[in-house]
Formats: C-alpha cells, sequence, structure tokens
C-alpha cells in the first residue's frame, strides 16, 4: 500500500492531469502524455520553435533556444530538481510520506540533485579520481575491449541485437575495469541500468513504477555489498581511490560516498550505451556520411560531436528559480520550474546551419549541449567521447559490410534517448589487406 501511494504522488496525479492538459495542447503535459513526442520528438520542439525564447506551460516554461539553455545551466538563479519538490504542496507531503530510502539519481547526495557547497565537495572528490590523465590512460583500454568484444561478434551469428551484444558490453566493460566491478557482476549492473533507466522521467505507468524500483533497489543492495569489498580489499581501480579519498580530506559520509558512486557508476554506461546505438544507426542510415569517415579518419571525433548533438542521449534537464529573476525578457518567479529542452536547443537553427541534416564534418557540431554545462557539466565527458569514437570506429572497420536487418525498438524512457534492441546484418568481418567498402565507393 505505501508503495501504491508513492506512486500515486510521484506519478499517478502527474499521469493523470498531464493527460488532461496534453489533450488541450499544454507543450509540458504532451512531453509526458504524447506518445508520439516520445517516438520522434523533433516535430514537437519544430513546432515549439516559433513561439519564442520561453515557452508559458501549465506548470511552469520551456525553452528550446540555444542561448537561453546555455544560460540556464549556467546560471546561479537556478537550482536542479530534487525528485518530487515541485509537486503541489499536499502531493508533496503524500510523496514524502510513503518514499522509500534507496538511493535515487534526482535526490541527494546525488550530484544531479544537489547544489553548492554539498555538490562542490562531492564533484571535488570525484575529480580527483577521474582526472584528465587518468581518463587519457583508458583509452588503449577502451581499444583493447573493443577488439576483443568485435572478435567476439565475428565468430558468432550473421544478424545480432547490436545493443545488445556491443553498444551496451563496451561501457560496462570500460566502467567495470576501472570501478573495481567484478566480471560476474557486470550482467546484473547490465540488468539494474536497463531496470532503473526510466527514474528520471515522471508520469510513470504503475507496472514501469515497479520495474524501477525493483532496479533500484537491487542497484543499492549490490553497490553497498561492493563498496564494503572494495573498503577490505582494496584495489587499484578508480572506486577504490574513490572510497580512499571519501576517507581523506574530503570527508564523504557513507550515504555520499554510496550516492556518489552509483551515479558514477550508473552514469558511466548508460548514456554511452545510447551514444554507440543512436550512431550506428545514424551511420547506417548515412552511407555518404560513413564514406566520409572511411576515406578521412581523423572526422571521426567530429562525428561523435554530431551524434551528440543530433541525436543527445539525455533529451532533457530542468531547472528550479531561486528568486525572481527574468530570462530572455520574460518574468519568471521563485519556485517555478524551465524545462530545458536539450534535444531542442541543439538543433536551434539560429547555432547549427541546416540543422536536421547529419554532418560529420559540421564545423561548430562541439557547440552542443548534450553534456549539460556549467558546474554539473558531465563529468564522465571525456571518457564518453572516447568510447563513442573508438567504438564506432572500431565497429565499423571490423564490419565494413554492416547493414540495418530490422526497425529496431527505441527506449521507452523520455529523458534518455536511445535504442533498447537494434537488429544488424555484421557481414564479413574485415581481413588484413581487405578494402572498406566505403572507402572503396568514394575512389
Amino acid at each position: 500500500m505505501r508503495q501504491r501511494l508513492h506512486w500515486l504522488a510521484m506519478h499517478g496525479v502527474v499521469r493523470t492531469v498531464a493527460n488532461v492538459a496534453a489533450r488541450r495542447g499544454d507543450p509540458q503535459a504532451r512531453m509526458v502524455a504524447d506518445p508520439a513526442v516520445r517516438a520522434d520528438p523533433v516535430p514537437f520542439y519544430t513546432e515549439l520553435r516559433p513561439r519564442g525564447p520561453m515557452i508559458r506551460t501549465r506548470v511552469g516554461y520551456i525553452t528550446v533556444d540555444h542561448a537561453v539553455a546555455h544560460e540556464l545551466l549556467r546560471s546561479d538563479d537556478f537550482r536542479v530538481i530534487v525528485l518530487g519538490a515541485n509537486l503541489p504542496a499536499p502531493v508533496r507531503w503524500l510523496e514524502r510520506q510513503t518514499r522509500d530510502d534507496l538511493l535515487h539519481p534526482l535526490r541527494p547526495p546525488s550530484l544531479l540533485a544537489v547544489e553548492p557547497p554539498e555538490h562542490t565537495r562531492y564533484r571535488k572528490t570525484v575529480s580527483s579520481v577521474f582526472t584528465s590523465r587518468a581518463v587519457a590512460a583508458l583509452r588503449d583500454r577502451v581499444e583493447d575491449s573493443a577488439a576483443d568484444l568485435l572478435d567476439g561478434l565475428a565468430a558468432g551469428p550473421g544478424v545480432v541485437d547490436i545493443v545488445d551484444r556491443y553498444c551496451s558490453q563496451l561501457p560496462v566493460a570500460i566502467i567495470g575495469d576501472i570501478l573495481g566491478v567484478p566480471e560476474a557482476d557486470r550482467p546484473r549492473i547490465l540488468e539494474f541500468g536497463e531496470l532503473a533507466a526510466p527514474s528520471l522521467d515522471v508520469g510513470l505507468s504503475w507496472p514501469q513504477y515497479r520495474r524501477v524500483q525493483q532496479g533500484l533497489a537491487g542497484f543499492n543492495l549490490w553497490l553497498s555489498a561492493h563498496l564494503r569489498h572494495l573498503r577490505e580489499h582494496p584495489g587499484d581501480d578508480l572506486m577504490s581511490q574513490l572510497i580512499e579519498a571519501s576517507e581523506d580530506g574530503t570527508h564523504l559520509d557513507e550515504t555520499e560516498l554510496q550516492g556518489v558512486a552509483g551515479l558514477v557508476l550508473a552514469a558511466g554506461f548508460e548514456t554511452t550505451v545510447n551514444l554507440l546505438g543512436n550512431g550506428i544507426r545514424l551511420l547506417l542510415n548515412s552511407p555518404d556520411q560513413l564514406a566520409r569517415l572511411a576515406e578521412d579518419p581523423t572526422l571521426w571525433p567530429n562525428a561523435v560531436e554530431e551524434i551528440l548533438r543530433l541525436e543527445s542521449p539525455v533529451q532533457l534537464s530542468a531547472r528550479l528559480a531561486l528568486r525572481d529573476t527574468e530570462v530572455a525578457g520574460t518574468s519568471v518567479k521563485a519556485g517555478e520550474m524551465v524545462v530545458i529542452y536539450l534535444a531542442a536547443a541543439n538543433c536551434d537553427p539560429a547555432v547549427f546551419d541546416d540543422p536536421h541534416r547529419f554532418d560529420v564534418g559540421r564545423p561548430n557540431s562541439g557547440k552542443h549541449l548534450a553534456f549539460s554545462g556549467g558546474r554539473h557539466f558531465c563529468l564522465g565527458a571525456a571518457l564518453a567521447r572516447a568510447e563513442g569514437e573508438v567504438g564506432l570506429r572500431r565497429f565499423f572497420t571490423h564490419f565494413p559490410d554492416v547493414q540495418l536487418a530490422g526497425l529496431g525498438n527505441r527506449r521507452d524512457t523520455r529523458v534518455l534517448r536511445g535504442w533498447a534492441e537494434l537488429p544488424v546484418s555484421l557481414g564479413s568481418a574485415a581481413s588484413p589487406g581487405r578494402p572498406n567498402r566505403h572507402f572503396a565507393e568514394t575512389v
């Protein structure tokens, strides 16, 4: 009963109100309740753009404007959202009375849900471990892991779900190695991630909510045991260093350490799975761009930026006004929420020419906001870029004849955008001296 009441407060009421408001055309309600928006958000935010930089909704504002999004992500007049904090007062009281004590990515002490001074202290601890030098040293490991996975694919069936067999396996191998996750536990991490991925969304159905809770509970239990094991048997992995850093100088308590470590672990692979899947689908749909990459491999880093821009793994963020302020000529009152539509900002024609065209050579593709910005800029951005570049380049080099073998299925999530399944026909693996098909077509 307690769990059912929490679902009602956190999702059921929102779901009901959104269904009614969506029928009346409220844009924020449509983001929650309209399956067409989730399936293909481009027509939706293209429709919103002429309405200006700040679009009024029933419960706040939405912006699809790149300049406004850039400003909001860095503004000290706004803070990140804490799960349930912007619910109406009676519903918010019920949510607080019935919530469990599981760690959640949108509740403190998660980095996604706190502001300075706590955010500064947590981020400093993680940054002391995830240094630029440490991430740069991981590139060889990414190369080796990708090669091993692709060799395994070549020895298997010709048609595979590339998300299951490659896009998810590469990030979990890397994050597993650097954070001390035993090989035997990695399938469980993938399972927990799949179950908990919709936890960033609001308006979940009761079955979705139950699956999310199952994933969060399993992950919480596993993480506690994993951190306890690393305390007793520290290794040279970065998670062991994170535990040591929390005990020497910054003094994170146990809950704070679990919150920080859990977010690093989960965020270290979930969004990268989406980056790889989105990239494979985009490139298979764009043989001309794949041919450009075969002819000029130096374009691969820029291609990853373009994939992040055009198919942002994280579609949305939100901020809550701390005080009465003004944004793009619009008065925003303290406590009002602004949804920052990152995916729409990344296709703003004021910044990106012909914004829906996929162009691996686009000169300003790196101006995207896929990694957020300001103090909440993604700590794992450099690692995600490396995994995206190496993972995609090696995949298409290894399987030059790969083709789509079906439509695939998108993840049933709104904040995160990626593929749950993407069947491909691998074709023959490349052999030494064999010309790449895409390159051959360009000469």
